[in-house]
């Protein structure tokens, strides 16, 4: 189902303030990795909020979220201090992992090596002719 434009108004706005409330909290840098939230999906009842988390450059990405969801009360206090004119209810807030960074890293490594096995047997194929 596709998104509606208040969910997508919400979701805009609340990243925009979770960005800021990260910076704030000195969520952004965890770890020695950087932790940014890639995007904010919200229910179409605007009572729940998924935060996709993306972390870069994180040596263990479990204690991360564990620091993130532990903090998530935090987190909340904040967003409903800045977001209480504008929303009725505050959103429940789940903090998912997104992976994409990940994905696109491994794929972009087997392309590389599909790249380098294509060139391999190429340059064997004229040496053996040679020869």
């Amino acid at each position: 189902m596709e998104e509606g434009k208040r969910q997508r108004q919400v979701a805009s706005a609340l990243q925009e303030e979770m960005n800021d409330i990260f910076r704030r909290l000195n969520l952004n840098m965890i770890d020695g990795g950087m932790v940014s939230i890639s995007s904010i999906k919200v229910t179409p009842d605007l009572l729940e909020a998924r935060i996709y988390i993306s972390l870069f450059q994180v040596k263990d990405q479990k204690a991360v979220m564990k620091t993130i969801e532990k903090r998530a009360w935090e987190i909340k206090k904040e967003l409903a201090d800045r977001v209480k004119h504008s929303l009725r209810r505050i959103p429940v807030l789940h903090f998912y992992l997104d992976d994409t960074l990940d994905y696109v890293f491994k794929m972009e490594e087997v392309f590389k090596k599909l790249k380098e096995e294509k060139k391999s047997p190429d340059s064997e194929t004229p040496s053996s002719e040679t020869a």
